[in-house]
């Protein structure tokens, strides 16, 4: 992309109609791709946010709250998980790789990991957060069951693996081992 077309790109009267012109197939496709990248790897990183900021709270009122806050990053998992993989696989056809190329394959498999071992670390938080919602009206005192389901080693090792698998994912898409060039 020329300076020029970027610069007139920027300009509200250059329109969206030019800007869309100025761009082809594959800019469109690697755009559509990485936003979904930006949505699902932000969404894990919010999701680590609030459970780190969970841990950090003793009331099961202020608990609940933020476990609440934490779906709705599941959202931007979905559509930025759909968007990374339609249009990642659509520009590893248009782009000339192969399917078959090993850096796809893991990048596959990994996601693939990672969206089970965020899915898998989600359902194990529920039962904290019902636990949370339960004893807020009850008496909102600190609560040691509660704390020990907020440090669920399990719980955290599936949503802290999930965020560095995601990353892995990444890491694999720039740097492409094998695909030469």
């Amino acid at each position: 992309m020329s300076l020029r077309l970027l610069h007139f790109s920027i300009l509200p009267s250059a329109g969206l109609a030019r800007v869309a012109t100025a761009l082809g197939k594959y800019e469109w496709l690697l755009f559509l791709h990485m936003t979904g990248a930006f949505l699902f790897l932000g969404a894990a990183v919010a999701s680590l946010i609030f459970t780190v900021a969970a841990q950090r709270y003793e009331r099961p009122s202020e608990i609940a709250l933020i476990l609440r806050l934490q779906s709705y990053v599941i959202p931007a998992f979905a559509i930025g998980g759909l968007l990374l993989l339609v249009f990642g696989l659509w520009l590893v056809d248009d782009a000339g790789f192969s399917y078959t190329d090993g850096w796809v394959i893991a990048a596959l498999v990994l996601f693939i990991l990672s969206n089970v071992a965020g899915a898998v670390g989600g359902k194990r938080a529920e039962p904290a957060r019902e636990l949370a919602e339960r004893l807020a009206p009850e008496n909102d005192a600190p609560n040691t069951e509660l704390k020990a389901r907020m440090r669920d080693p399990a719980m955290l090792a599936l949503d802290y693996g999930a965020a560095l698998l995601g990353f892995a994912v990444l890491v694999l898409m720039i740097w492409k081992p094998g695909a030469g060039g």
